[in-house]
C-alpha cells in the first residue's frame, strides 16, 4: 500500500532541486516506490573529502535529500510543511569512486513529526552509510 498523499514525481523532485545544494552536488532521484524514494549522488571532487574518500557530510546532505523530498509527499494537511529537526548517520564503509545510492523509508508517519531512515550503498550494493532523519511536521509560512 503507497504512503503517499502525493506521489513523488521523479520530473518533479528534480525541477525542484534546480539550483540548490542538491543540484551542486550531482544528487539525481533515481525511482519511486510505494513507500520508498531511491537517489545517487557521484563520489567526485565536490563529494569527497580531503583523504579522497566520500566526504560524510556529503553522505548526510543525500539523506536528508531524500527523505525530505518523501516526507513532504506524505503530508496530510496541504497547510504544512516537513522540515530537518534531527539526522544522524553512521558511516560504516569508505567509498573513493563511482555512485553512491541510497533509498529513504518512513519509520513513522505522524500529523506531528515523521521518522525516515536512509540506507545509502556502494555501487556493490555494500552499505557505506545508515541515516535516521526526524522531520518536524509545521504550519507552512506564508510568502
Amino acid at each position: 500500500m503507497a504512503i503517499w498523499t502525493r506521489t513523488p514525481n521523479l520530473d518533479f523532485l528534480k525541477e525542484s532541486s534546480k539550483n540548490t545544494a542538491v543540484a551542486h552536488m550531482g544528487i539525481e532521484y533515481l525511482e519511486v516506490g510505494d513507500d520508498y524514494v531511491k537517489g545517487r549522488m557521484p563520489v567526485d571532487e565536490r563529494t569527497v573529502q580531503p583523504f579522497g574518500i566520500l566526504h560524510g557530510g556529503a553522505s548526510v546532505v543525500l539523506a536528508e535529500t531524500l527523505g525530505s523530498m518523501a516526507a513532504n509527499c506524505c503530508l496530510k494537511d496541504p497547510e504544512t510543511v516537513a522540515v530537518g529537526l534531527d539526522i544522524n548517520a553512521n558511516h560504516l564503509r569508505p567509498v573513493s569512486t563511482g555512485w553512491v545510492y541510497g533509498t529513504a523509508k518512513a519509520l513513522h508517519l505522524g500529523s506531528a513529526t515523521q521518522v525516515w531512515e536512509i540506507r545509502l550503498e556502494n555501487e556493490d550494493g555494500k552499505a557505506t552509510c545508515i541515516s535516521r532523519l526526524t522531520m518536524a511536521v509545521t504550519r507552512r509560512p506564508k510568502l
